[in-house]
């Protein structure tokens, strides 16, 4: 069991680390344009609208894999029993835990579902929502981190 539980976490974690290479990717290759602004997104080109999309999809991508794989692997890596927890009750003993903060991550979870709404006709919305995806991802990635350091101290 021990072993599927690591070689489980390892793919995650090895998915992770893609995740934010190509976030950091689409990160570096924006730093010029940033923070958007509604001329500067009325005039994109389509290899920076496509950075954009990647930042957008790894974000995504890096918060669901820690949320739906990683959080609770790390919890029964540790031996917690986790059976009967509800994702707030894991959310709750990895604060307990000083891992994350709770808040933080429920805050991070609402900036990413606010992605579902990059093609509103609001331009206003999309703007801000990309800009906000920029400046909080460096935040999910120290979370991440945070918790790459706690798995690998797991004996």
């Amino acid at each position: 069991m021990k072993k599927d539980i690591d070689e489980s976490l390892n793919k995650k974690i090895y998915e992770c680390d893609k995740h934010i290479e190509r976030l950091s990717d689409a990160k570096d290759y924006l730093k010029d344009i940033m923070p958007l602004t509604i001329d500067r997104y009325l005039t994109i080109d389509k290899i920076r609208s496509s950075f954009i999309d990647q930042l957008n999809f790894r974000f995504t991508k890096l918060q669901d894999t820690i949320g739906e794989s990683i959080l609770k692997g790390l919890l029964i890596k540790s031996k917690e029993d986790v059976e009967k927890m509800t994702f707030l009750d894991i959310l709750n003993r990895l604060e307990k835990l000083d891992i994350l903060d709770k808040n933080k991550w429920l805050e991070l979870r609402e900036v990413r579902n606010e992605i579902a709404h990059e093609y509103s006709f609001n331009q206003d919305e999309v703007v801000d929502n990309i800009n906000m995806i920029y400046d909080r991802s460096d935040e999910l990635i120290t979370i991440y981190n945070k918790i790459y350091k706690f798995i690998k101290e797991i004996k």
